[in-house]
């Protein structure tokens, strides 16, 4: 499969192994670990830094390699269920920090055609994932814009 917005082909990673059950060292109780979920969450971590900080230092000390085999929930899951999740999805936010950073440094730098090209294909990978979290994640009139987005990323 191609990238997005080159001709070359993307690069393959490597896969997680195939696993029904937590492993045998990591025996914490899943209460234990959507309490420490929702300390990070309140911390003001993103999900998938609090997916990082679970595997690298745990609960109590016992790593948490992954939290949907351990809990039986996605980590999102427990979020939501806990009215603690995030605005905007991560992945939109993260877009969003990085075409208001590109918008910045071309005003700055007007002459930089080579970054003009990366905002104008980060944008266009805003406008593509709005459309598909519009009505379920986000309004159904939200529509990108960079004074929004602005603002937004303020709050």
């Amino acid at each position: 499969m191609a990238r997005m917005h080159t001709r070359r082909r993307g690069s393959s990673g490597s896969d997680r192994p195939v696993a029904d059950d937590p492993p045998e060292w990591s025996d914490v109780e899943p209460d234990a670990i959507e309490e420490r979920v929702l300390e990070l969450a309140d911390q003001g971590y993103d999900p998938s830094q609090i997916g990082m900080k679970l595997r690298d230092e745990g609960v109590k000390g016992v790593p948490v390699p992954d939290v949907k085999l351990a809990t039986g929930k996605k980590l999102t899951e427990i979020l939501e269920e806990n009215d603690a999740d995030p605005e905007f999805p991560e992945d939109l936010r993260n877009l969003m920090e990085r075409a208001v950073r590109l918008r910045k440094h071309m005003q700055e730098n007007p002459q930089d055609h080579s970054n003009k090209r990366a905002l104008q294909n980060t944008e266009a990978k805003i406008r593509r994932l709005a459309n598909y979290y519009r009505g379920d994640k986000l309004d159904d009139d939200f529509k990108y814009k960079h004074e929004n987005a602005v603002e937004m990323l303020e709050e």
